[in-house]
């Protein structure tokens, strides 16, 4: 066996493999994309999708982008489990908000092993998703499909609930979290501005809120009847 064999990859290796499947899930992620998404170079990126398809985690190809190979989603599936777990015990009973889990379980999620994240899933209950609302895969790597879309893509008039938040933005879920627009909340839509992005939305305590572009996009919702 090669030393790829014996142990499980590098703290860069595992970054970048999950932010491949976040940015593209099945498809082709881009460079610019991936660079954005782990705030490093370009060239640093382009340099380390070589090294993953050298080590058989992504097929790459200059000026298309990296697509993971079987290896690499599970590998990709394994951390975004063991990231979400982690949130969701953080929340739960350690105390940090919705806001803190992220960057906590970032660094978390490549130092405890896989039997920790089992006992973790046992210990919390089998949740099915993290504090944000994003599915938390099974130990084989499937999760439910989502069938949530984001807010800024809903119609006036529709009633919808809060189902998953981006937690790109720590000052997003902030102002989220100050207006009570958190998982669960239901809301009609009264206003989507075409123009400039802007939707208007009442909660079920009749207040007001219109959110701009960015954070529309960043809370996603699924249609609820009346």
């Amino acid at each position: 066996m090669t030393d790829l064999e014996h142990h499980s990859p590098s703290t860069s290796v595992g970054d970048y493999v999950k932010a491949v499947w976040e940015v593209a899930g099945t498809g082709a992620a881009s460079t610019k994309d991936v660079a954005a998404r782990l705030s490093v170079s370009p060239a640093s990126v382009s340099n380390m999708f070589v090294r993953l398809q050298e080590m058989g985690f992504v097929e790459y190809e200059r000026y298309r982008g990296a697509s993971l190979t079987g290896r690499g989603r599970g590998e990709a599936l394994r951390l975004v489990r063991r990231h979400r777990l982690i949130e969701t015990f953080l929340l739960e009973h350690l105390g940090y908000s919705w806001r803190e889990v992220h960057e906590e379980a970032e660094r978390l999620e490549h130092v405890v092993s896989d039997e920790f994240t089992e006992r973790l899933e046992e210990f919390l209950g089998h949740p099915e998703q993290d504090p944000h609302g994003d599915p938390i895969p099974a130990e084989d790597g499937t999760f439910e499909p989502d069938e949530s879309f984001p807010l800024s893509e809903a119609a006036a008039g529709q009633r919808v609930r809060i189902s998953k938040v981006s937690d790109d933005d720590a000052s997003m879920l902030d102002h989220l979290g100050e207006h009570g627009l958190v998982l669960g909340r239901l809301l009609n839509v009264r206003e989507v501005r075409e123009l400039d992005g802007v939707v208007t939305v009442a909660d079920e305590d009749g207040g007001s809120h219109a959110l701009g572009g960015p954070l529309a996009r960043a809370v996603f919702v699924r249609a609820a009847a009346r």
